[in-house]
């Protein structure tokens, strides 16, 4: 699947009223393929519910600024071009272990069509890492390295193993010794790249020279792993990262022990009519989960059968309201109609906040 964010457009042939407003409607969601540059096998997935959208209009007035959890499921809009931005958290000045996950997209919206979005989940700012041999402090004990860019420099210390992250574009190496600054190198780094730099001061006949000689580290010392969180590589398999998403369960209808997931956002799906009940929980045998944590619509959920036992206990609503809002992956057997909606029955296991 390429970085690139996917855009599905189709048109609302049957919504006469929006037509006759002359009006569109825009859609969006995040693409739960969520790529994550990491050092270890399982890095912790960025929690997609807190990260911040911005949706302007075509005279670039924000129509909505805020979590993406708390975000409406569309907006009716007038017909012309906007953008979506979506950001893991701000990111203004280089600083360290300070991965940042987005895109940016802009759609056009034609009157009586809605509009669908769907936002990737990627690194947008870079990193460089460097690798100090011993010779370094041997040759430079009173030296310092720095990392510098337009917004910033970052004092990058012999024993530092932290990535530091940049915004793309050049950043140079500087070693400052006796007072006087010296530039090793400037590179151009592109989202999502993270850059390994070996740091030596070679030794002539057997005596430290006063020289810093840096080579870029080819060996994969980090390396970018696709959490499968549904989307096209969802299998619902054994495993949590196999999850399908909330949106792709419909697919999966008649498979056993497969995994979903979504995030908690209510219940009482017998009395809720057209939208799940979100307080007051009366019910503890079952639960709603979306795609994320504004959802109300039942149609969008996912129902989830509570079986009597540590997992009814774990989950229930009526005695754990504080989970409504809660990242979870559930697994169970696929069915079509639960309440009303597409189901989850048998539910055999469950993780929160993975």
């Amino acid at each position: 699947m390429p970085f690139a964010a996917l855009l599905a457009i189709c048109c609302a042939c049957d919504d006469f009223s929006l037509a006759d407003e002359g009006q569109g409607e825009l859609f969006w969601n995040m693409d739960p393929v969520i790529r994550v540059v990491s050092t270890k096998a399982h890095a912790e997935i960025p929690d997609t519910n807190d990260f911040l959208l911005k949706v302007s209009g075509p005279d670039g007035k924000l129509l909505y600024d805020g979590l993406y959890g708390d975000s409406p499921e569309s907006l009716i809009v007038k017909p012309g071009n906007y953008t979506l931005s979506i950001r893991s958290g701000e990111f203004e000045k280089p600083e360290f272990d300070s991965p940042q996950y987005g895109d940016d997209q802009e759609v056009a919206v034609k009157a009586g069509e809605s509009v669908h979005v769907t936002l990737m989940c990627r690194q947008v700012n870079s990193g460089v890492r460097l690798k100090v041999a011993s010779s370094v402090p041997a040759a430079f004990p009173d030296g310092a390295l720095y990392l510098s860019s337009d917004d910033g420099k970052l004092l990058y210390s012999y024993v530092e193993r932290r990535i530091a992250y940049f915004k793309p574009g050049g950043v140079s190496l500087i070693m400052r010794d006796q007072g006087k600054d010296d530039l090793l190198l400037t590179r151009e780094l592109n989202p999502s790249e993270v850059l390994t730099l070996n740091l030596s001061a070679p030794g002539k006949d057997g005596e430290v020279e006063n020289v810093i000689s840096v080579a870029v580290d080819t060996a994969k010392i980090w390396t970018t792993e696709d959490f499968v969180i549904g989307g096209e590589n969802g299998s619902g398999g054994s495993e949590p990262a196999d999850a399908v998403s909330v949106s792709e369960a419909s697919t999966h209808v008649g498979e056993k022990d497969v995994w979903v997931y979504g995030y908690i956002v209510g219940g009482d799906l017998t009395s809720a009519g057209k939208t799940v009940k979100t307080s007051g929980i009366t019910k503890a045998t079952h639960l709603a989960i979306a795609a994320r944590s504004s959802v109300t619509t039942k149609s969008s959920c996912v129902a989830v059968e509570l079986p009597k036992g540590s997992i009814r206990d774990s989950l229930n609503l009526v005695d754990h309201p504080n989970l409504i809002g809660t990242r979870i992956f559930v697994k169970g057997n696929v069915v079509a109609s639960y309440f009303g909606t597409t189901g989850l029955k048998g539910t055999s296991d469950y993780l929160k906040k993975w």
